[in-house]
Parts: C-alpha cells; structure tokens; sequence
C-alpha cells in the first residue's frame, strides 16, 4: 500500500490491532515509505523559520519517529541533538539512518521525559494525535521541563479542511472508526485526527507555562480564503 516498497494492507491491519508502541514497532522498517512520514516540504518549511530564532544550542526532536524532525534540528543547532520516542523500532531505524552523527536516541514516553532542562529548542512532528486531550497537560508540562529558561517548543499545525469538505468528511470517519475500534478492542491504538485544534491547545501551552504565538508557513501557501495552510507554533518557556 502506498508505494510497492510500503507497507501491505494486511500489515496496516495488524498495526491498527496493537497497541501505539507495537504498532510502530512493527511499522517502523517501512515507515518512510509511507504517508504517515511528515513531508519534506513541511520539514523544510519549519526548519526555514526556525532558522531566525538566533543561535540554538542542543535540539530535542519529541516523539522523533525514524527520525525526520532530528534531522532539521541537526541542520539549525550548534549542540546535541536528541531524538525521544516510544518504540524501540522507529528508533533503531532512526540509528541505522544516521549512525554516529551527532544525534542520541532515548526511548521514553514523551509525557514523562527522562532528561534534564539543557534544550533551546524542542520540535515535535505529526504525533499529537496519539494523545488525548487530557493527556495535553502532562505531555506540555514535560516538554516545559526539559527546555532551559526562555528555551522554545515549536511544532507545525496544518489548517483544518473546510466544513463539508471531503477531507473534512475523511478525517470525521477516521476518527469514528477509531473510537469504534477503541470501545470494542485492547489494548487501545490512539489516533485521532480532530482533538488538537488550536485555541485548545494554545490555552494549554499557556496553562502549562508556556507564551505561545503561531507564524504562518508561507512556504506552504495559503488556502483560497487567504489563510495559511499551515502555521508554526512557537512557545517560550515563560
């Protein structure tokens, strides 16, 4: 599925059978060979912007996955880099990419992340749909924590569809489907597409300690209503 090297629809199945970690584990060899990876051009958008923060010290990539946001962080930091994420496999595919580089990898939940406050800059990449909305609180207060004083959490929020839209009506399906899944089946695989809207998590960041303010990815364009279709969040550690 996706491309002839991507995963199979049977292999996509069982992934949604498991549970996040597992799921990924077993997803991770293929996984750059599929959608699911954040787009270069979002990379490189991101990384453009956050070129103008001034100089970075040591980078943290949250929720690193085979290591994508990491490599936009070795690009723009003048320290260490390291990637933090759940499952085993993702990282091993993130070393075996980029072996002896500069870069640690930490596997840990990113609600509780095993590291001190040294980081400039944290950046997370397509994850936030793995946490619930109650979750938010603890996942921010843990990145807070591992940012040095004034240090930075950015991460890109691509623009909702329009009501109606059919993406719009792809994104509500999968959402049910996966609240279906999750009410009939264990372990649960969180994945919902439509719990991180921006005012939500703005007030979040704020409660958490955080001044949050959002610049629009122009290099991503905007939408026929002259919106930009994707911001860049960016929060000071207050």
């Amino acid at each position: 599925m996706f491309s002839p090297q991507g995963p199979t629809l049977r292999e996509l199945a069982v992934q949604a059978l498991s549970s996040v970690e597992r799921g990924y584990d077993l997803l991770a060899p293929k996984f750059d060979r599929t959608p699911f990876r954040t787009p270069d051009a979002v990379l490189d958008a991101v990384g453009g912007a956050l070129r103008g923060l001034g100089p970075l010290g040591d980078g943290l990539d949250v929720c690193c996955g085979t290591g994508a946001g990491a490599a936009v962080l070795r690009e723009i930091c003048r320290g260490r880099v390291t990637g933090v994420d759940i499952s085993t496999g993702m990282l091993e595919v993130a070393r075996r990419a980029a072996p002896g580089d500069g870069v640690d990898w930490v596997r840990a939940d990113a609600r509780a992340l095993p590291v001190r406050p040294v980081f400039d800059l944290a950046v997370s990449f397509g994850a936030f749909g793995h946490f619930l909305p109650a979750e938010r609180p603890a996942l921010f207060a843990s990145v807070r924590s591992a940012l040095r004083p004034g240090g930075r959490f950015a991460f890109p929020l691509v623009a909702p569809p329009r009501v109606g839209s059919r993406a719009y009506w792809a994104l509500w399906g999968f959402d049910a489907a996966m609240r279906v899944r999750n009410a009939l089946w264990r372990p649960p695989f969180v994945m919902y597409y439509r719990t991180f809207r921006l005012p939500d998590v703005l007030r979040d960041l704020t409660a958490a300690g955080f001044a949050p303010e959002t610049l629009p990815l122009e290099a991503l364009g905007r939408r026929p209503d002259g919106a930009p279709r994707c911001l860049l969040v960016v929060a000071r550690r207050a």
